[in-house]
């Protein structure tokens, strides 16, 4: 289960990255940062309702409280904050890149932090398939636009990566038993106060005030929400409570190969040769993954 549930988790990503795309492209990424969150809470809170009886995760542990809230301000907050600035510095295609140390950094974590081990097959395992990651994305067509921030956008990327794989192992930890997606709503409530608290110092309320009266965006930010905070990372939680958080991050770090045939068919976008060899080494490494 936890290796399909991060497949699955990864297929999200693919959805949230497209949409969220067409909204930040319209508004901005920081009011998208936010706004996300806020849809998703709303989303989650409905289906709680429904299968637990409960809007909200009062019924949660001071533990799950803790360790949840703690994953949602490195995950949500410094994590996605630090990306969605190197995605403008460094461009999509190297942070893209650069955010496949995740899978190295959560696997590293998890076996200092949990204890979790990982064998020689399972090593390389995720080595291939992170190879092939990494051999689809640098083969993408390279970006000619001038990139004077490019040091400050490989350090962001660096530590937003950090920030995912640190983010998944303290998720690992608080939820334990407790309901994935009420352990969601936690992550996601922690992740919006300290977007709040950011957004105040760095005046940018009234870009979120524009950004809810432009109803294509919004449109396009709540489907994003829907793949993302509410399916994809409740999906990420099943993922590392039934699999190591390492093996489950590699496979989650598979969007930019599952988002080749929508960049190919939808976006137009011509991938080279070494774009699908590289897809094909990452299937076989997900091949092998998911036959350990």
């Amino acid at each position: 289960m936890g290796e399909l549930a991060a497949l699955a988790t990864a297929l999200c990503w693919v959805g949230s990255a497209l949409f969220f795309s067409d909204a930040g492209a319209r508004v901005g990424s920081l009011p998208v940062n936010l706004l996300r969150l806020l849809v998703g809470f709303v989303l989650l809170g409905a289906l709680t309702t429904i299968t637990r009886g409960a809007p909200l995760p009062l019924d949660a542990s001071s533990h799950a409280w803790l360790w949840l809230s703690l994953s949602g301000l490195v995950g949500f907050t410094f994590g996605d904050l630090c990306l969605f600035r190197a995605f403008v510095d460094l461009g999509p295609r190297l942070s893209t890149l650069v955010m496949s140390l995740a899978p190295p950094v959560a696997a590293l974590c998890g076996f200092l932090f949990l204890g979790e081990r990982l064998d020689a097959f399972d090593l390389f395992a995720m080595t291939v398939t992170l190879g092939g990651v990494a051999i689809a994305v640098v083969a993408r067509p390279k970006i000619t636009t001038p990139m004077p921030h490019r040091a400050r956008g490989l350090g962001l990327a660096v530590l937003g990566a950090i920030g995912q794989g640190v983010g998944l192992v303290l998720s690992k930890h608080g939820m334990g038993d407790y309901d994935a997606f009420a352990s969601t709503q936690i992550r996601v409530i922690a992740g919006a106060l300290g977007f709040a608290v950011v957004f105040t110092f760095a005046r940018t309320w009234p870009r979120v005030r524009a950004a809810t009266k432009d109803r294509a965006a919004m449109r396009s930010m709540t489907l994003g929400a829907i793949a993302g905070p509410f399916l994809g990372v409740s999906l990420s939680l099943l993922a590392v409570r039934h699999t190591e958080t390492g093996v489950a991050a590699a496979l989650m770090a598979t969007t930019p190969v599952l988002i080749l045939p929508f960049a190919v068919i939808v976006k137009k976008e011509r991938v080279p040769l070494a774009g699908y060899v590289g897809a094909f080494v990452a299937i076989v490494g997900v091949a092998l993954l998911m036959t350990r």
